[in-house]
């Protein structure tokens, strides 16, 4: 069975984040983002991180369910303090920044306003 360690919902979507997210990105901000990043980010109300983010791990947004398949070095540190994180939908085994996560699976066509995003852990 999974446990949730991480549970926001989306509360805004910048105006540019749809953009972001065509290109296979995904950059959460948590709510009270500066207003220049904000345009780039979904805005997602906070919760605390119960654990760190890790490999195997299931990345819940919306319908969509993603496996993470690699964290960089300040993600989870990023994750707690600012509720920032990029989502790379590549399944990259090795993160190609320090505060990005990758994930394995189709890039979402279209997220909303209300969207639940979790993270799950076995």
């Amino acid at each position: 069975m999974s446990n949730v360690i991480y549970q926001s919902k989306i509360n805004q979507i910048g105006q540019f984040a749809p953009d972001a997210l065509a290109d296979g990105m995904l950059i959460l901000f948590k709510n009270g983002a500066p207003s220049d990043l904000a345009d780039y980010c979904f805005v997602h109300s906070h919760d605390d991180l119960k654990q760190d983010i890790q490999s195997g791990q299931v990345f819940q947004i919306g319908k969509h369910a993603y496996q993470i398949t690699s964290v960089g070095d300040v993600a989870n540190t990023n994750f707690r303090e600012l509720g920032h994180i990029t989502l790379k939908f590549d399944g990259s085994n090795q993160a190609e920044l320090p505060g990005t996560i990758h994930v394995k699976g189709d890039i979402p066509n279209q997220l909303f306003v209300g969207d639940e995003i979790k993270i799950l852990t076995n």
